[in-house]
């Protein structure tokens, strides 16, 4: 069976490894963000065009909260 991926853009988050269980927390609160934005945009997912621009603010807010570093990278 083969299943095509669309090109996308994708956060690339990275955490200092320093304090794991304040890193689960902050995963835990980043798949949130994407089920958040399913409910929001009729169940889109992380391949809609628009997923980063609808998402950065909320990411960019737990980066502030948990400081962990991040990127947006095109995915083939």
């Amino acid at each position: 069976m083969k299943a095509r991926v669309p090109k996308h853009r994708e956060f690339m988050i990275q955490f200092s490894g320093n304090d794991q269980a304040k890193e689960n927390e902050a995963w835990a609160k980043l798949n949130q963000i994407v089920e958040d934005y399913k409910k929001e945009h009729n169940g889109q997912s992380v391949y809609a065009p628009t997923f980063i621009e609808d998402c950065e603010p909320a990411v960019k807010k737990l980066q502030e909260e948990y400081g962990f570093t991040y990127t947006v990278d095109f995915v083939k």
